[in-house]
């Protein structure tokens, strides 16, 4: 049975990590117990400032390693709720260090290979963040390629980072096929030329609509169907 699109005219997928293959809330998820009421939101306001301080820094021309700006994201966050004891910071540091993988990851990324499709991830984290965070997940053995976008110098949504995929896989930007959870970088990612694939695990309403996903799905597995 051929393959769905964009699979079917792709030689390698490519995939963001943080929040498409791996949960960025499940570090605070295991330790809501001592955070508290104010768990959710500590983790939203972590994550958006985490990818706020990367979007300020590349318009800026400046980069800096995700794990520090990881840090002070989670800084900022633990200090617009004042209510969580700081004393958690330490062990929540930890667990981003070793995220959960979505549960239909390895299946997935499995089956892909068997189809003789390349995988890799492209992501802002930096090389030691990626190398724990697949070390922690046991998705080391699924991935012929872990990308930082480090040696561009800038964070996605910028050309240059996206530029590394082709360059290291050795595929055509057209034949591969680029999936994450994240809008913005859904819209990087079609700016660019590959074939975008939106991972909307929350059914967050579309946006960007000059810069669309080829094709929308709810979990990873959907690639498959």
């Amino acid at each position: 049975m051929p393959l769905p699109a964009p699979l079917d005219r792709a030689d390698a997928v490519v995939f963001d990590a943080y929040g498409t293959l791996l949960d960025v809330h499940s570090a605070v998820q295991r330790h809501a117990a001592a955070i508290g009421p104010e768990a959710p939101r500590l983790s939203e306001t972590w994550r958006q400032k985490q990818l706020e301080y990367s979007w300020v820094l590349s318009l800026c021309g400046r980069c800096a390693p995700f794990w520090t700006l990881t840090e002070r994201a989670l800084d900022f966050a633990l200090a617009r709720h004042p209510g969580v004891d700081r004393e958690v910071r330490a062990s929540l540091l930890e667990a981003y260090r070793a995220l959960d993988a979505y549960p239909e990851v390895p299946g997935t990324l499995k089956a892909l290979r068997r189809e003789g499709l390349k995988t890799a991830i492209l992501s802002n984290g930096d090389t030691a963040m990626l190398d724990a965070a697949v070390t922690a997940a046991n998705l080391q053995g699924h991935l012929d390629a872990v990308l930082s976008v480090d040696p561009a110098g800038i964070f996605k949504t910028s050309p240059r980072a996206y530029a590394l995929a082709p360059e290291r896989l050795g595929v055509a930007r057209e034949r591969i096929a680029f999936v994450s959870s994240n809008r913005w970088d859904i819209a990087g990612a079609a700016a660019y030329g590959f074939a975008p694939v939106w991972v909307n695990r929350t059914g967050q309403p579309d946006e960007y609509p000059d810069l669309a996903p080829v094709r929308e799905i709810r979990a990873l597995d959907g690639l498959l169907a």
